[in-house]
């Protein structure tokens, strides 16, 4: 029943204590009716979506769009909200990733990318984003391999779900079967995930988070072949300072040592695969170099 404290600045700090975005039945419960929430509304402090979605002035796009069509944000739209590391392409396509029921209908579905299948976990009627499962298995029906298996790695990596666990999972997809048995914890970054995959591709063999010289290696192909990835933290003055002693380090200690950034890694792969294939062509891989 609607409690005679509130009012609508209350009702705004409820709202968003409760993440900007509920369905008017949720209110309800909370003790807040349908006058108050309408006083709310006439007053601009609010914005009403399909009639029964509530929603704060300062909402994003990604959260009115999913509501008006009657979904949750999932894919990659939802990777960053959840903690997972997101791909750059995903930036590049403006659409929302939303997913549907499949008796879905009436709704428009210019600027979106729905997604009609069902993911394995269950899933509230009223939330807003998907469940964590459920986005990576929209994932691996939408991207490809790699850039799917980053962000697979980075959600176990993240501890968002761990490794185990999604092995455990009764995955309905091939493809995500396939992340399922293909996915680690040691990629400390999607970029990470990238070079190890573009690099066995070559028939090379990796390990990751290695220990050499204190700390952990990204890649270490061979026995004395070190691969860093360089992702947006090393922009940190200090981070860079720390690389740069144990890249020192790890060459004294006899380590031929390769640092690539975020760019080289993603868009200019050519650069990386050519300068690590001369190395092992070379022998540099090796212990005693030849």
């Amino acid at each position: 029943m609607l409690a005679a404290w509130t009012t609508p600045a209350r009702f705004i700090a409820w709202l968003e204590r409760a993440g900007g975005a509920v369905h008017t039945s949720v209110a309800r419960r909370a003790g807040y009716g349908p006058g108050l929430i309408a006083r709310a509304v006439e007053q601009g402090l609010v914005q009403r979506i399909r009639r029964s979605w509530i929603v704060g002035m300062d909402a994003d796009h990604p959260t009115i769009a999913s509501l008006r069509a009657g979904g949750r944000i999932t894919c990659v739209s939802a990777l960053a909200r959840i903690g997972i590391w997101v791909p750059p392409g995903a930036s590049a396509d403006p659409r929302v990733h939303v997913a549907v029921a499949g008796n879905a209908s009436r709704f428009d579905s210019a600027g979106l990318r729905v997604h009609w299948g069902k993911g394995p976990a269950p899933i509230a009627l009223r939330a807003v984003v998907e469940h964590p499962l459920n986005v990576l298995f929209h994932v691996s029906e939408c991207l490809e391999l790699t850039p799917a298996l980053a962000v697979w790695d980075s959600a176990a990596n993240k501890s968002v779900v761990s490794a185990a666990a999604l092995a455990r999972v009764e995955w309905r997809g091939r493809r995500a079967q396939e992340l399922a048995r293909a996915t680690s914890v040691l990629s400390d970054s999607g970029l990470e995930t990238h070079a190890a995959v573009g690099f066995r591709a070559l028939g090379l063999g990796v390990r990751q988070q290695v220990w050499i010289g204190g700390q952990p290696v990204d890649l270490l192909i061979g026995d004395r072949l070190v691969v860093q990835v360089d992702g947006a933290h090393h922009l940190d003055k200090t981070q860079r300072r720390r690389d740069i002693s144990h890249d020192a380090k790890l060459r004294l200690m006899g380590y031929t040592v390769f640092r690539f950034d975020y760019q080289q890694v993603l868009f200019d792969w050519p650069l990386v695969e050519s300068t690590v294939t001369m190395a092992v062509a070379q022998g540099l891989h090796r212990s005693d170099g030849r």
